[in-house]
């Protein structure tokens, strides 16, 4: 059904022109990505690859009467499945390739045709209203039509049939666990999550570094190997900015098509890398299975609806809006979010977008020592130097104060962008008597961390990701007047308790 309604959605008939089922759905093979399903025949319910695309003809047929469509081939089946379109007479059977289901458009129409969780969707929609118009017969289960309700085998007892499946064995209902990045929290998630015979799909086979997914535990596990080298060879040439936000897209784009791939039609519930939602969301691959995000970042939308505001108030600054991602992509992944059930993430920022779908893990991080207190005079800043991670504030706050900066990261900025701030000749961040980051964008917060349990004072936007704790002071992002005052409180001699 997902491969059906994936060669389906959003196709576009012009004014008469003749939609064909299979035209446009072509053989329904098991190399195309197509499933044994129950189909009817001489009046059985019997598996055959392909079985149980009736239910998208039957859907075409009464959006097409509700469209008024001039239907120019249709058959009705020849038994009735009780609970079906068929006992009103508002089913379509189609048979590969000899029975079609076929209508004339009486306007431009675009068809829409996809899976949710639960349910079938399937819709006509054209540039000016059309009445519904509903044709057809009621053939209500009764008297008289006993005799065409359809059996399977389950019930019919012909054990000596040709058709006859007879006993299998097979796992139903698997998870598949689809995965970048590996951040301890999603590996310690996923180990609790998983069941033998499930899939890790991940980008290499590796034990160390960032992407050291274990492999066991799970039934089987696919890698990515070819598009994983590729993308790491096209982001070491890629500049830095928005050819290189470019890049990751590309490549995300590429590693989830070739992880969908191991993906099988009993897996009913995945597991799945932000980065790769809204590429399978298009390809169809999430329709009629229970989503869990793994998520990294605010969704694309709301990302960039503040480096959007955030462009607006600084001009000058060209990095908050050198990039954004094409419409398509936002609104796809808008889409497959809106019908996850569940979003997964140490990410606080992230986890209060969705209020009652998200679990929110607890950051790794070292234990902490007590928090120390005294004059600030030297901030380290992680960076990178970019006006998205919160530099303006910081240069600002530096300039107001005279403090010394321990600056971190690369320079996005530009050579004289700390021009008259005293940077520190030791780029040890342990050295500094705090650590601030007034990010507008911030995915792991690991030297914020870090320094929380090292005992440095941490200053920080809710954008960072942490949640409220000893030892860290929120201010908005980019805002230096917010910034100044909290090092300023946070200078300030401690009020001797009462003796």
């Amino acid at each position: 059904m997902r491969v059906a309604c994936r060669a389906l959605d959003g196709l576009c008939l012009s004014a008469g022109q003749v939609f064909s089922f299979w035209r446009h759905i072509g053989p329904p093979v098991s190399w195309r990505g197509f499933a044994r399903g129950r189909m009817l025949q001489q009046g059985c319910l019997v598996p055959v690859v392909g079985g149980g695309l009736c239910q998208l003809s039957n859907a075409l047929y009464d959006v097409a009467l509700r469209a008024g469509c001039e239907i120019v081939e249709r058959h009705a089946h020849s038994r009735i499945v009780p609970g079906s379109t068929a006992a009103e007479g508002r089913d379509a059977t189609v048979a590969w390739n000899y029975v079609d289901l076929r209508f004339a458009a009486p306007h431009d129409l675009k068809l829409t045709a996809r899976l949710d969780r639960g349910e079938l969707i399937v819709g006509l929609a054209g540039r000016t209203g059309i009445a519904a118009k509903v044709v057809g017969r009621r053939a209500p289960l009764g008297a008289g039509n006993e005799g065409l309700i359809a059996r399977g085998c389950g019930a019919c007892g012909e054990t000596a049939c040709f058709r006859h499946e007879g006993r299998r064995t097979q796992l139903v209902g698997r998870s598949a666990f689809l995965v970048d990045e590996a951040w301890p929290e999603f590996t310690a998630h996923v180990a609790q999550a998983k069941s033998d015979g499930d899939l890790l799909a991940r980008l290499f086979n590796s034990s160390t570094g960032r992407y050291a997914w274990p492999a066991e535990g799970f039934g089987v596990a696919a890698d990515a190997n070819l598009e994983t080298a590729l993308r790491s060879l096209v982001l070491r040439r890629a500049a830095n900015g928005a050819q290189r936000r470019a890049a990751e897209l590309d490549g995300a784009r590429r590693i989830a098509g070739r992880l969908a791939r191991s993906l099988t039609y009993d897996m009913a519930r995945l597991t799945v890398a932000q980065s790769y939602l809204p590429f399978l969301w298009r390809q169809g691959m999430l329709g009629g299975r229970e989503v869990t995000v793994l998520m990294t970042r605010p969704p694309m939308a709301v990302l960039q609806a503040r480096l959007d505001e955030a462009a607006a108030r600084r001009p000058d600054r060209a990095t908050l809006s050198d990039f954004r991602a094409p419409a398509w992509l936002v609104e796809a992944e808008t889409a497959a979010l809106a019908e996850a059930v569940r979003i997964v993430t140490p990410h606080a920022d992230v986890a209060a977008l969705f209020p009652g779908r998200a679990e929110l893990l607890a950051w790794r991080s070292p234990r902490g020592a007590a928090t120390r207190r005294g004059p600030i005079g030297r901030i380290a800043f992680p960076g990178p130097t970019a006006a998205r991670k919160g530099a303006c504030a910081v240069r600002e706050a530096a300039l107001a104060l005279g403090l010394e900066l321990i600056p971190l990261g690369r320079d996005l900025e530009g050579g004289d962008f700390w021009q008259g701030v005293r940077i520190a000749p030791d780029a040890d961040w342990r050295n500094a008597d705090a650590v601030v980051q007034p990010a507008l964008v911030e995915e792991q917060p690991r030297l914020l961390l870090a320094a929380l349990a090292a005992g440095l004072p941490v200053i920080a936007s809710p954008a960072c990701g942490l949640p409220p704790q000893a030892g860290l002071t929120l201010v908005p992002a980019d805002d230096p007047r917010a910034l100044i005052e909290a090092i300023s409180i946070l200078s300030a001699p401690c009020p001797r308790s009462a003796q």
